[in-house]
């Protein structure tokens, strides 16, 4: 087993590594009573989401009856769509034309607003690992919206994501396999017993499971027989298994042969150990670092398989053990996108921008929800910050201390964006910093203050100089300088860690 962090070990700033590595940071009083549980309840508070006595209470914030309903409109008028796309008659060609532009001028609004909705989500949530491993797997089961062009779809896939986050990995599989958005993105709903299509079957053993150089082609073209008759229904827009599309013969898949189907495929994978493996090692590179010890892979497959695939065992050792909390871990990892934008409103306590302009943030430092950029998801790590992102995130920090939207910093022409813009900023609130600074006597104090509020990884001496000499007068600086601070802090190379 991996060594478990010792009781007298766990203070504030390992509650703190933990809530930024298992959800998306937090403010200092929500980092004290995490502190204050002892690390194995707060461990079991984050995990525990599902048997929590307090999930009517934390599902009572979100209410997504509305946005349901919506989709499902959208969803009746791309069948309209559809079914008027075969008519021969002209005025029947101009229906579907017009139905086709609103359905698409319509899913682009429901992408934002999912968008969006996601987001606040992560930021108000009382179960944020939850929600990032909502992210994970949307990483991990990379599909996007730009192929599969239903925001009903999407949406539903990411419920799956968020249904099975931290259940058991061989439901996961299934239930993703059979996700009509998945079987869209990667041509399965196109794949018949006369001609077989490998995208799903290859990606399953991939990039989902087993990992290149675990399987080998004829693996590819069998499983890809055995998924035969795995598609959904458009009209009913849910998964389908049609008899008469499946190849009924025999098929031999990573060693296992028989009249297999598609739940065979996923049964052959996991008797592989590889599987486990394989499943281990990036739930690490995601919460802890990019080199684990080939040691500490082993004994988390290990675990994973004796416990049946649960993934909650899993992710209890990791979240426990000595090494998550080891200096080379803590404050070496790079915020994604997602983290940078929910830690960045969590911590400065201000509601999330509107949806156009997360958007815009999410799209300029490299990251669009339900929109990643190929079958890998998204590379992370070093791949988050060049030039390009460094200035917007310094742009995007005075958006969100100043409370004015104008992520860019640029001019607008367009008198509709203006009108936007306008909009927007009216509805925006700059982050409350005056209340953090409240108690500080010194500036000395108000620097060691807003420090341990937003940054896992301490300030250099001459930051600190640069901030004495701009802000450290007499007495406590005002509002105004108090949002120079915080926009110095927010954009030091510091804040980029968690």
């Amino acid at each position: 087993m991996l060594t478990p962090l010792t009781k007298s070990e766990w203070n504030y700033s390992k509650a703190a590594h933990l809530l930024n590595r298992a959800g998306f940071g937090g403010k200092p009083e929500e980092i004290r009573t995490l502190a204050d549980l002892g690390l194995e309840s707060a461990v079991s508070s984050l995990l525990d989401f599902e048997k929590s006595k307090h999930q009517a209470d934390a599902m009572a914030w979100i209410d997504d009856t509305g946005r349901l309903d919506r989709l499902e409109a959208l969803k009746k008028m791309g069948q309209e769509a559809r079914k008027a796309q075969g008519e021969a008659k002209s005025t029947l060609e101009m229906k579907r034309r017009e139905l086709q532009r609103e359905v698409q001028k319509e899913q682009q609004k429901h992408l934002l607003e999912m968008r969006h909705h996601w987001v606040n989500r992560m930021a108000t949530t009382t179960h944020p690992l939850q929600e990032k491993l909502t992210l994970f797997w949307h990483g991990h089961f990379a599909t996007s919206i730009q192929k599969v062009k239903d925001a009903y779809s999407m949406w539903r896939q990411n419920e799956v994501f968020r249904k099975h986050a931290a259940g058991n990995w061989r439901h996961m599989l299934l239930a993703v396999s059979r996700d009509p958005a998945m079987l869209i993105w990667l041509d399965q709903n196109q794949s018949r017993k006369q001609h077989p299509n490998e995208n799903f079957a290859r990606e399953l053993m991939e990039l989902f499971t087993l990992g290149e150089g675990n399987y080998t082609e004829q693996d590819v073209t069998e499983a890809a027989r055995a998924l035969t008759g795995w598609t959904y229904s458009r009209t009913r827009d849910q998964f389908e298994y049609r008899s008469l599309m499946h190849d009924q013969g025999s098929k031999t898949v990573l060693g296992r042969t028989g009249m297999l189907n598609g739940g065979d495929v996923v049964e052959a994978i996991l008797t592989k150990p590889q599987a486990a493996k394989f499943i281990c090692q990036k739930l690490w590179l995601f919460f802890v670092d990019e080199e684990p010890e080939s040691v500490v892979v082993e004994n988390l497959a290990g675990q994973f398989r004796r416990s049946n695939f649960e993934l909650r065992p899993v992710l209890s050792s990791i979240f426990s053990c000595q090494k998550f909390y080891d200096p080379s871990v803590m404050g070496k990892q790079i915020k994604s996108p997602a983290q940078w934008l929910v830690g960045s409103v969590k911590m400065l306590e201000i509601p999330l921008p509107q949806p156009a302009s997360v958007s815009t943030m999410l799209k300029s430092l490299g990251q669009e929800l339900f929109m990643p950029p190929n079958v890998k998801g998204w590379d992370g790590g070093l791949s988050w910050i060049n030039t390009n992102t460094m200035v917007h995130r310094m742009n995007f920090v005075a958006t969100l201390v100043h409370g004015s939207i104008n992520p860019e910093g640029q001019e607008m022409t367009k008198r509709r964006d203006a009108r936007r813009q306008d909009r927007e900023t009216r509805r925006s609130k700059p982050a409350p910093v005056a209340g953090w600074a409240r108690s500080e006597k010194s500036i000395d104090g108000l620097i060691a203050s807003f420090e341990k509020r937003f940054l896992a990884v301490p300030l250099r001496q001459e930051q600190k100089a640069t901030l004495k000499q701009t802000w450290g007068g007499k007495s406590i600086p005002d509002e105004k300088q108090l949002r120079g601070i915080v926009q110095f802090l927010l954009a030091a190379p510091q804040y980029q860690l968690c």
